[in-house]
């Protein structure tokens, strides 16, 4: 039984978050194969969007033993990490010609839940590497994550399949509340 929790304890030790000696986070290799959440598109906010003549898509990521959590409590455990894919808006594809596909990567941003942080979340761009430093406090990401996410800095209010557990939990942030019923 002994084994059994430390190969648990070890593999949940293994997901989370890994940075460097510079205190970079190291960008996960496999994110793609963690819970997707959802896609959208023109919904990014940060510096590549701004740079992008057409609006990106996005396709959001969470840990998998985050997420197994959330569903069961309807809280974020430390160490949870969300990877945002921004990609390049196409059109005019092979045979699609007048609708949007999702092309070349622009961005990876992520955000991690580590109390090393000031409320307990750090925000990161990866425009190239495989490593980035937190983004500072002053960057609007803080901000904006704080004021409007659905429940504990997240944006479950665009994520249909969490929406739900964070309501039938009771997680959900008064100033959301106030904001759905508008």
């Amino acid at each position: 039984m002994r084994f059994l929790v430390f190969a648990f304890t070890t593999a949940l030790l293994a997901a989370g978050p890994k940075f460097n000696a510079k205190q970079e986070l190291e960008r996960p290799p496999d994110y793609r194969n963690w819970v997707y959440l959802t896609s959208g598109l023109g919904m990014a906010y940060g510096p590549a969007a701004r740079e992008s003549a057409t609006p990106l898509f996005d396709n959001v990521f969470v840990e998998p033993n985050a997420h197994a959590e959330f569903l069961k409590t309807g809280h974020w455990p430390e160490g949870t990490m969300f990877v945002l894919e921004l990609r390049r808006n196409v059109t005019g594809q092979s045979i699609n010609k007048t609708g949007h596909s999702q092309g070349e990567i622009a961005a990876i941003e992520m955000s991690v839940k580590d109390k090393r942080y000031p409320d307990g979340w750090g925000y990161f761009g990866f425009r190239t590497g495989t490593t980035a430093a937190a983004f500072p406090q002053t960057e609007s990401c803080y901000a904006c994550h704080k004021a409007n996410t659905a429940t504990d800095n997240t944006f479950v209010q665009f994520y249909p399949t969490l929406l739900e557990v964070a309501r039938a939990k009771g997680v959900l942030n008064a100033a959301y509340l106030v904001t759905e019923k508008k």
